[in-house]
């Protein structure tokens, strides 16, 4: 009788630590999933964020967004100074030189883009530089934009944007080049600042810089001399606040 009674709680406790074997490694692999499923919800949302400030979306031209370094605004900067009028940068990505010419410059300053999650943040950004009554920003495609209003216009793009034969490939080869635009619509003593690559046909009147940080000054009409010109240690890291 005991023998049986010993061998029935042999039983039952072999049957206890099956079960609790079991519940653990349920719990284990629940936490798991768990874990999966917050990692891989946190990294879905972490691309929706990020998606429109590091991809081309929404735009019809496909341009790359491609951040300024605070060199690069500070080399615009030096460019812009003694300008007056209004200023517009054509492809304003996260608003950093619009919000710098506003500053800095102390021009009315536009910002002309496509992505509107990108407009969206340049505007909070002006607002928290505090020039959001000297700025604006406007959804709209560059190749659309009347450039008369503007006697600043800055182009802070990329090869394909200011290269002749790739624009005319973008529609059917009906679109004009920028260059040829440029030359259309702007007024007297306009002035044209390239940034990052320089225009392919039109000689600059001065450089700004070195390397991807330079920039090329064009003055309409145009001037006889080419200068080198260093930029000042103009911006603190206030200017870098923007983008």
């Amino acid at each position: 009788m005991q023998e049986t009674t010993k061998g029935l709680q042999g039983t039952q406790m072999d049957a206890l630590l099956k079960e609790s074997s079991v519940d653990r490694r349920l719990r284990v692999n629940g936490m798991g999933l768990a874990l999966v499923g917050v990692t891989g919800g946190a990294a879905v949302a972490l691309s929706i964020i990020a998606a429109p400030f590091v991809t081309p979306a929404l735009r019809k031209v496909c341009l790359p967004y491609v951040p300024a370094t605070s060199r690069q605004v500070r080399n615009v900067v030096t460019g812009l100074k003694g300008r007056s009028g209004r200023l517009v940068d054509l492809g304003s990505g996260d608003g950093r030189i619009v919000v710098a010419a506003a500053r800095h410059a102390q021009l009315k300053a536009v910002g002309v883009e496509l992505n509107p999650w990108l407009v969206w943040y340049s505007r909070w950004a002006a607002w928290r530089g505090g020039v959001a009554s000297s700025t604006s920003f406007v959804t709209q495609d560059l190749w659309r934009l009347d450039l008369r209003d503007y006697q600043n216009i800055v182009i802070f793009g990329v090869e394909e944007m200011v290269s002749a034969k790739e624009v005319a490939s973008w529609v059917d080869g009906s679109m004009p080049d920028l260059e040829s635009k440029l030359s259309q619509e702007l007024t007297q003593d306009s002035l044209v600042i390239a940034c990052r690559f320089p225009l392919p046909s039109w000689k600059p009147t001065a450089t700004i810089g070195h390397g991807l940080d330079s920039v090329w000054l064009y003055h309409r009409p145009l001037k006889a001399t080419l200068q080198t010109v260093e930029a000042p240690e103009l911006l603190t890291s206030e200017s870098n606040k923007a983008r």
